[in-house]
């Protein structure tokens, strides 16, 4: 069975989409743990980041660090920190946050938006791509 990420690949359901091309996909997740927290994710569905082929590796950390310095220029934070968890959707997938505490780092503390707000966001980290 496919999993959420995938649907989202495949437009079966919506996102706040930041960036695309024909392998990555990145959109705001919807239980931010801050403003502008984004995920990047391959378009093929794989479980594990190590298990990803070592070009799709390679080509998802370069597109984490295009989208991460969107994110920068957009969103007012002292950096923008990086994980990869994984156990919540078994489709990998890289976390970006903007921070400016560690507690925006924890995943107990959470941010709410709009999704006017989320849309004028995501629009806005376009832009600096």
């Amino acid at each position: 069975m496919a999993t959420i990420f995938t649907k989202i690949v495949n437009g079966e359901i919506p996102c706040y989409k930041v960036a695309e091309d024909e392998n990555f996909l990145a959109f705001l997740d919807i239980n931010p743990n801050a403003k502008g927290h984004t995920l990047c994710i391959p378009k093929i569905e794989v479980n594990r980041l190590f298990d990803l082929d070592s070009t799709t590796y390679e080509g998802l950390m370069r597109f984490c660090r295009k989208v991460a310095k969107a994110l920068e220029q957009t969103v007012p934070c002292d950096r923008v920190g990086m994980a990869v968890i994984g156990l919540e959707v078994p489709h990998v997938h890289v976390h970006l946050i903007p921070l400016n505490e560690m507690k925006e780092m924890t995943f107990q503390h959470k941010t709410s938006m709009t999704a006017e707000e989320m849309a004028e966001l995501a629009q806005q980290i376009q832009l600096n791509l």
